[in-house]
């Protein structure tokens, strides 16, 4: 059984991992924590020249046409560099939902842009009661003649301040099915009654509180059909979740790389901490964590790519295992370090950080552990 990359995924790995590691040092990372927009326009500019925010999109609408996994495998390096920026908000959140249920003129006048870098997006999901399941989208939506209205908070939503068009999860309609009557929108991000509020997160990303007062998005802004959004929403979680499991995978990684090399050069009591039979079994620990991570996401990839019956177990399970897993490994990696590991001065501390972010993100560990119960039918 060969679970290893193909030659094109073998060449997309070497060259972004060349290239992320040219145009996106720590330095810049660091920078854009302090920046109010999160992410270098330059940055963004010249990742859109090599075709990656079109990866996923079909060829007819200036996209590469290429797979999930092959995205799994640009995402891994984004996580091992700590990439800053709207990247999988506007790829995975709001490309991809276009691509599955947007109408032809829907498609052609933002997938090409998207692919260009022209235009940033995410999704607004989530709401004051952190719930990522069906029940948790209340805020309304009322039509008034070719328009629809908006008013309700949305929270949590990624690099929200920075977008040109959101797509919003709204309900049109309430049933004894809470998945009945949600509708989605493509919003304009400066559409009057639109504000942004920017959130003080532990990984210094930039989430945003959104809230809608009476802000009017026209007819032709519908995405799918009125209150059937939620099977489009669904699908656009499994794919947000592996997106998140990749990040962690090459944030894993590049951790567990760091610290074994720290283990290697820090000498205490006349010798490499690293000889130590406690610190050996850390890093033991932790490289068994990071392959785990690994295969598992590359499976759940691979099973959602082809529409295996089993791909929505997969993806639960491996948002479950990565979420704790990576958090064991960069857990090591600060213990390892001692104290230092925790200061600023220190790069192990960015990988600390943004994990709890992506651990989070599409679901902790507990919230897919429920959904793998559920698909046991137990």
């Amino acid at each position: 059984m060969d679970l290893g990359l193909d030659e094109q995924q073998e060449m997309l790995r070497n060259f972004a991992r060349d290239f992320l590691e040219k145009e996106c040092p720590e330095q810049l990372v660091r920078q854009m924590e302090e920046d109010e927009k999160g992410y270098s326009p330059d940055l963004w500019r010249k990742m859109a020249e090599q075709g990656w925010m079109g990866l996923i999109i079909p060829e007819q609408y200036g996209g590469a046409g290429m797979r999930i996994t092959d995205l799994a495998v640009l995402l891994e390096e984004f996580g091992r560099f700590l990439v800053p920026g709207p990247f999988i908000p506007t790829v995975v959140l709001g490309a991809y939902p276009i691509m599955l249920a947007g109408s032809e003129e829907q498609k052609q006048r933002f997938l090409p842009r998207i692919a260009a870098g022209e235009l940033i997006m995410t999704m607004a999901l989530t709401e004051p009661s952190a719930k990522w399941d069906a029940d948790g989208v209340q805020m309304e939506a009322r039509q008034e003649g070719g328009e629809w209205v908006l008013n309700g908070t949305k929270l949590f939503v990624q690099d929200a301040h920075v977008t040109d068009y959101m797509v919003v999860a709204a309900r049109t309609a309430k049933g004894a099915d809470p998945e009945e009557g949600i509708t989605l929108f493509l919003v304009d991000s400066r559409s009057p009654g639109v504000k942004f509020e920017l959130l003080r997160t532990i990984a210094s990303d930039k989430q945003c509180e959104v809230t809608f007062e009476n802000a009017r998005v026209p007819g032709e802004n519908v995405l799918g059909e009125v209150g059937k959004g939620w099977p489009v929403v669904h699908r656009t979680k499994l794919l947000a979740a592996v997106a998140a499991c990749s990040y962690l995978v090459g944030l894993a990684q590049q951790d567990f790389d760091i610290t074994l090399n720290y283990a290697k050069e820090r000498v205490q009591f006349g010798r490499p901490i690293g000889s130590f039979q406690a610190i050996q079994h850390k890093l033991a620990d932790a490289v068994i964590d990071v392959d785990g991570c690994r295969f598992i996401t590359y499976k759940a990839a691979w099973s959602l790519q082809e529409n295996e019956p089993d791909a929505e177990l997969m993806v639960s399970m491996a948002k479950a295992w990565c979420s704790e897993a990576s958090r064991r490994v960069v857990a090591h990696g600060q213990q390892i370090h001692g104290g230092i590991g925790f200061t600023k001065d220190y790069k192990i501390q960015l990988y600390f950080r943004r994990q709890k972010w992506m651990e989070l993100m599409w679901g902790d560990a507990d919230y897919h552990r429920e959904l793998v119960a559920q698909k046991l039918a137990i």
